[in-house]
């Protein structure tokens, strides 16, 4: 029997197969200040696919399709299931769009994102490693 490293949740969202050393990075970008209910995570977790992988779990909050993204960024072969009633009721294998938005800085100190107030745009060049390009520059 599969010993249960943290709690089940209810309702909820759990993202698994994170490299350990980008899970804090990813509990970060979620903005964990402003959820309402747990955050349980284990790190350093064994994993045929990755070695050695961390584990998140959101209680009663469900992730939205640009804080997938930043996932996809970091982990791209991070899944994230949706749990209902204690159940998988859906499995999502993160992936890369063809196009960020929102979701990166650039760092040309003469692009338009960097003087107004405009949102970022980078087009997906390569995925591994990642490489993107500015809409703006």
């Amino acid at each position: 029997m599969k010993e249960r490293r943290i709690p089940a949740i209810k309702d909820g969202t759990v993202i698994d197969h994170i490299p350990s050393r980008d899970t804090f990075t990813i509990i970060r970008i979620l903005n964990p200040q402003e959820f309402k209910y747990p955050i349980n995570l284990a790190l350093n977790l064994d994993s045929k696919k990755i070695g050695s992988k961390g584990v998140i779990k959101i209680d009663s909050r469900f992730l939205t399709q640009s804080e997938v993204n930043k996932i996809a960024i970091l982990a791209p072969n991070a899944t994230v299931s949706i749990i209902k009633n204690y159940k998988v009721i859906e499995k999502i294998q993160v992936k890369l769009p063809e196009e960020l938005v929102g979701v990166l800085n650039c760092t040309n100190p003469v692009c338009i994102t960097s003087k107004e107030i405009v949102i970022s745009k980078f087009k997906v060049l390569r995925e591994e490693p990642l490489e993107v390009k500015c809409h703006y520059c």
